[in-house]
């Protein structure tokens, strides 16, 4: 459809002589070259893993603005709706929204940034083995920091309520499950490398 089929309507001829249709050729480039990147990289899912005030935010925000793609983050959407960050089944069921969508996403070819923290190597596998069952390329990508200075950021930036004490960030340290060199050899080459986060 032309734009000038678009702007028909009641303001259609103003809208149609201010924007005046494009040539065959304008719409075959913009044709050609909007999708261009997305065309050439393909369904790729980007996994952002670590624990709070690793850096996974800043990590997976870079990577958003750099490659274009949609990034899921419970803790926002929890925000965002008033929720409590402590609350698990809401959380949970927040992730399981986003996974849905983050699968629609990537039937269509899109690149998606899931920023769980995916602690467990089990919820890692699930999300790989299920991109890769669309056809989508997966990263992942694992951010970490002594827990001396993740407990600082969490201080500073004071999203947590109730705070979170000293001792609770030195208990994620025995849970989490850091990826091993023989789990990311599992995974596709990063797009974008890596950098230091703060």
């Amino acid at each position: 459809m032309s734009r000038q089929k678009e702007c028909a309507g009641p303001t259609g001829q103003l809208a149609a002589s201010r924007f005046p249709p494009w040539s065959s050729a304008q719409e075959a480039f913009i044709s050609d070259n909007l999708p261009m990147e997305r065309a050439t990289t393909g369904p790729r899912l980007i996994i952002v893993c670590g624990l709070p005030g690793s850096g996974k935010t800043t990590l997976a925000k870079m990577l958003e603005s750099r490659l274009g793609a949609v990034r899921f983050s419970p803790d926002e959407w929890m925000d965002a709706l008033s929720l409590s960050l402590w609350d698990e089944e809401r959380r949970g069921k927040i992730e399981g929204l986003q996974w849905k969508i983050a699968q629609e996403l990537l039937g269509l070819g899109l690149t998606v940034i899931i920023e769980w923290g995916t602690w467990g190597r089990v919820e890692r596998d699930t999300l790989r083995i299920g991109a890769r069952a669309l056809g989508a390329a997966v990263e992942l990508h694992y951010v970490s920091a002594p827990a001396d200075v993740l407990f600082q950021r969490i201080q500073r930036r004071g999203m947590e309520k109730p705070p979170i004490e000293r001792d609770a960030v030195s208990r994620w340290f025995e849970i989490f499950q850091a990826p091993t060199a023989e789990e990311m050899a599992l995974f596709d080459k990063p797009l974008i490398a890596d950098h230091a986060t703060d």
